[in-house]
């Protein structure tokens, strides 16, 4: 691992309705500029087993699909040490490529593997609608604070991260 770098991962589809929503946080997340924060965005998961590498921690923001109101959040430490996400709610969301391969499936080939940072927060956020198109009204007012409740854990994981250099 390099000296403290965390990488923030928009995860989704953007033409997909509310799974454009991980971009779309993680583009607001990129206009902060913070030091030694790495900001991306990437429609497949499975490209974040390998993402992961060079960074101390990392905050995932996608969508959710849990049966919860639509905008809802939901927050999940996931690193090395943390607890598998259930796979009925992060899964391949609406995604068609590597057969619904979705995030819950990256993080735990990724902790299999040993390349799970120690340190992974998951932002979620509860999806009405995975069809083509543009976000629900639900989740595209729940942006703001989808944002502030990422920057807050992203601030948290650099405090952690540095703590631990």
């Amino acid at each position: 691992m390099t000296g403290g770098r965390v990488l923030v991962v928009g995860l989704g589809s953007p033409d997909r309705g509310d799974d454009a929503v991980g971009a779309a946080v993680a583009e607001r997340l990129g206009a902060l500029a913070m030091d030694d924060v790495d900001v991306v965005t990437r429609e497949d998961p499975t490209q974040l087993v390998q993402l992961w590498a060079g960074h101390d921690a990392a905050l995932v923001i996608d969508a959710v699909a849990s049966g919860n109101p639509p905008g809802r959040l939901h927050i999940r430490e996931v690193g090395d040490a943390g607890e598998p996400l259930p796979t009925h709610a992060f899964t391949a969301a609406g995604r068609g490529g590597s057969h619904a391969f979705g995030l819950a499936g990256a993080v735990e080939l990724a902790r299999t593997l040993g390349t799970l940072p120690t340190h992974v927060t998951v932002v979620g956020v509860e999806a009405k609608s995975f069809d083509f198109g543009p976000m629900s009204p639900e989740v595209e007012a729940s942006i703001d604070a989808a944002v502030a409740t990422a920057a807050a854990e992203l601030i948290a994981l650099r405090e952690e991260v540095q703590s631990c250099a």
